[in-house]
């Protein structure tokens, strides 16, 4: 049975949240990490500007001083996205992250978008998992020699919540890691958006890809690999994923990117339990929390993270007028919120597919700090 450490949000003159943050995780043990001149990623969703449920600055930069204390050469990173939005370069990423208060002064440390300029920079990480040989990882969150993830615990469309698992196997993903997970198919072209610029061609490695003399990319399925090297450096949203993975499978496949990822790296997992909104960071916008803020928690177990603070979201009463809820007559508490809000997304497939791959246990022993 895995220790999840948790602290409520009550404050007072002399502990207020950033102090309790820090309380947490030195409760949690995160100090029996040597952390010594070692280089240490804090992954961290930084959010799709418009949208504002995502981490505060303010909490990343309580977390940098405290492993900086403890000896660490620390950095901030995400990866980029696979859709194409305000964070799908490292261009526009740093800038929708400048935007949301995240740089070097704010957050006290260096933000480094793993996967590189165009998502293309990654590093395979063998799992040999029932879906995944190997992971593309994000290089400089596979180059670091200490992986800690900061989540925002909330809802996810296809995954049912985002948590530790989603922010770590999802979130540090090359693009074309990204596309592993989301779908199971080769892409296709959108002909009417193509420029044909010739990036695409360029880039793939196995000559599947070119550009017709009728102007536009065109794909050869029987060359194509589906490594999705084409959606990370095409900068029009001409080659597009076919988002075709179940919920269920997506969600063991994150679950092999985390096992492939934190196998051979000192890891630890924080989650913030507030602002739970029903969808993604990803999103330009945030809908109204399903219920109200609960705590921090923390764990070198990241599936006992996820499925306590899932518990406690399952436990707290629903905020009347949050979706589902819109009425205020139906009472949620004790039932499973992300289920009633995206009845097709199965977030316990992922936890059990986690467990059974040894990356750690969905029971628990929760201690209040």
């Amino acid at each position: 049975m895995s220790k999840v450490y948790f602290t409520n949000l009550r404050t007072n003159a002399s502990l207020n949240l950033l102090d309790k943050l820090e309380k947490l995780v030195h409760k949690a043990g995160i100090d029996e990490i040597d952390f010594k001149n070692k280089f240490t990623a804090i992954k961290i969703h930084f959010g799709e500007p418009g949208n504002m449920a995502y981490i505060r600055h303010n909490y990343a930069a309580k977390l940098v001083e405290t492993v900086e204390n403890l000896g660490a050469k620390v950095f901030l990173t995400d990866s980029n996205t696979l859709y194409t939005g305000r964070r799908s370069n490292a261009i526009d990423h740093l800038i929708a992250a400048a935007e949301n208060g995240y740089n070097l002064f704010t957050a006290k440390a260096p933000i480094i978008v793993a996967d590189g300029l165009k998502g293309t920079e990654y590093i395979e990480m063998p799992v040999d998992g029932e879906f995944c040989k190997s992971a593309k990882i994000g290089a400089a969150i596979a180059n670091a020699d200490i992986f800690i993830s900061l989540n925002h615990f909330k809802g996810h469309e296809q995954a049912g919540f985002g948590g530790a698992l989603k922010n770590i196997g999802m979130g540090s993903a090359s693009r074309g890691g990204k596309m592993e997970l989301h779908s199971s198919s080769q892409p296709y072209i959108k002909k009417k958006q193509c420029t044909a610029c010739k990036m695409c061609e360029k880039y793939c490695n196995y000559n599947a890809i070119k550009v017709t003399p009728e102007k536009f990319a065109k794909i050869n399925y029987t060359k194509c690999v589906g490594c999705g090297q084409c959606i990370a450096v095409c900068r029009f949203g001409s080659v597009l994923p076919v988002w075709n993975n179940s919920s269920e499978t997506m969600n063991k496949k994150v679950a092999e990117y985390c096992v492939a990822l934190l196998r051979d790296k000192p890891n630890f997992h924080i989650s913030l339990i507030i602002n739970v909104s029903p969808d993604c960071d990803c999103w330009s916008s945030n809908d109204i929390a399903l219920v109200s803020d609960i705590g921090f928690a923390a764990s070198f177990d990241p599936v006992a993270l996820d499925a306590a603070c899932a518990d406690m979201v399952t436990a707290a009463p629903s905020i009347p007028g949050s979706r589902g809820n819109e009425e205020g007559k139906l009472n949620l508490e004790g039932k499973d919120k992300f289920a009633h809000v995206h009845p097709n997304a199965d977030w316990r497939t992922g936890l059990v597919h986690a467990e059974k791959m040894g990356l750690g246990s969905t029971k628990y022993e929760l201690i209040e700090v």
